[in-house]
């Protein structure tokens, strides 16, 4: 079949580019779901499989430690083979991968299929963003943006509110294994959907891949995570703490090799004007504070509900209703009125009521001889108003910065941040979490985990005075 330009006037954009963007969200929609929808899995998990709390820490974490350490390569592989046909093969992927996660019979096997998922997404989503900045004309990606930036929070709040009813309605009496199931069917509608609406634009393949900087960002990825996950399981052995130390040694390489590459007139995984755009790093670096905070605020939530006050997998899910609808509102008033009137502050004011939610809970935990949930409610929903007047305005922001020829490198390490700092998340909250949870002490572990997420968000406050009031948008190129 002819390939076609992805659009005829770059000043007007693709004829598709509403349709493209829908598909983009069905993707974004399968990783983000899939990423939190088994937080709500983890009695289920226990009772069939033996599943410890590090297992299950695994079971998270170790999908989005996949994700983000193979999104750079993603990106690079959709610039050089076409991002269309990168799409399709992650998108089959993640659909066989989850399929092989609901037959999983132990949970060594679990992990390393939810490790397979994650690869799988490394390939499908960095080539979404890179799509909707092609076929958006500069004048309407803010209304792109606007459009799918809810999704990059909604869809992970959402996910343990689906993944509890599921689990709770017990459909042919597959328990845990149908929050995987969940993902065959929107799979089969992305698979044709992309196959029909995506243009079919052919890859430059005078693009290199640079496969020993990939090994390296994944080695350095893994050994920032997997000292946190098994630290507290092993008493912090002088291993751990060698890892952590060789870790930004490891991403600090990763740079080093990445300019290396471009000197010698190779294809970097990370452009080297990436690297120099200020606006673009103080970004990426308040992504990862970001879903660092809110994966881990929000995973260590459940667990208190179902681990510590023992709620059934649907009660934990309409505990987490306030969270979801809060973090609707805030993206749409951040997304079609803050955004473009205060820029910047938006990130501020949302940061802010993020703290005062998590001061609210902070409270309500002081005595749970009589717990209810409604006494989390106003906490939750202020937490979850902060989170979306955040995520809607962050992802906006840091991408009208960038140009179009940029655009695969910059995705995929953007989404490479976000993944790594989800799992970053799961692995630090899990943590803290766990070592007074396993003396009995739920309530405490959760406050403990507040006070973590707040200092993490008021580090993300200073980090984002970096970013200009109003991001400098990049001209359309041809």
């Amino acid at each position: 079949m002819q390939e076609t330009d992805i659009s005829s006037d770059a000043s007007l954009g693709h004829p598709k580019r509403w349709f493209i963007l829908a598909v983009m969200m069905v993707a974004e929609v399968m990783d983000l779901l899939d990423s939190t929808i088994v937080n709500v899995a983890g009695p289920s998990l226990k009772r069939d499989l033996g599943t410890s709390p590090s297992s299950l820490q695994w079971v998270i974490g170790g999908y989005t430690l996949a994700l983000g350490a193979g999104l750079i390569l993603g990106g690079r592989l959709g610039d050089r083979y076409g991002r269309r046909n990168s799409f399709l093969i992650g998108m089959i992927g993640f659909t066989t991968s989850s399929v092989l996660c609901a037959i999983a019979p132990t949970s060594s096997s679990l992990i390393l299929f939810r490790v397979l998922e994650g690869v799988a997404g490394a390939m499908l989503l960095p080539q979404g963003l890179g799509l909707i900045r092609e076929a958006f004309p500069p004048q309407e990606m803010g209304k792109a943006f606007a459009a799918s930036g809810p999704v990059y929070g909604l869809g992970g709040i959402f996910g343990p509110i689906i993944g509890g009813f599921l689990i709770a309605a017990n459909l042919w009496h597959l328990s845990w294994r149908i929050v995987f199931l969940v993902n065959v069917p929107i799979g089969v509608v992305g698979i044709v959907a992309a196959y029909l609406i995506l243009p079919r634009v052919a890859g430059d393949r005078g693009v290199t891949i640079d496969l020993l900087g990939a090994f390296i960002i994944a080695g350095s990825s893994l050994l920032l995570i997997l000292p946190l996950i098994q630290g507290r399981v092993e008493h912090w052995p002088l291993w751990t703490w060698v890892c952590l130390v060789a870790s930004p040694v490891g991403f600090y390489l990763f740079m080093w090799r990445d300019r290396v590459v471009e000197r010698s007139g190779r294809t970097p995984l990370v452009k080297a004007s990436l690297l120099e755009n200020r606006h673009y790093l103080v970004g990426i670096s308040a992504i990862a504070l970001f879903f660092c905070a809110m994966t881990g605020g929000y995973l260590t939530l459940t667990l208190f509900l179902q681990i510590g006050e023992r709620f059934s997998a649907s009660q934990a899910a309409v505990a987490n209703v306030p969270v979801a609808l809060a973090t609707m509102i805030g993206a749409t008033l951040s997304g079609t009125v803050l955004s473009d009137r205060i820029g910047r502050h938006t990130l501020h004011l949302g940061a802010l009521v993020q703290i005062g939610g998590a001061g609210l809970l902070y409270a309500a935990l002081g005595n749970v001889t009589h717990f209810s949930v409604w006494h989390l409610v106003p906490g939750m929903a202020v937490s979850g108003l902060g989170t979306g007047l955040i995520v809607a305005a962050l992802f906006q922001t840091i991408l009208a910065s960038i140009s179009n020829n940029e655009t695969g490198s910059a995705s995929g390490l953007l989404t490479a941040v976000q993944a790594i700092g989800a799992s970053t998340g799961v692995a630090v909250f899990g943590t803290v979490f766990f070592a007074r949870a396993t003396v009995g002490d739920f309530a405490g572990g959760f406050r403990q985990a507040l006070v973590v997420q707040v200092l993490i968000s008021v580090v993300f406050m200073g980090v984002i005075f970096g970013l200009d009031r109003h991001a400098p948008v990049q001209e359309w190129e041809n």
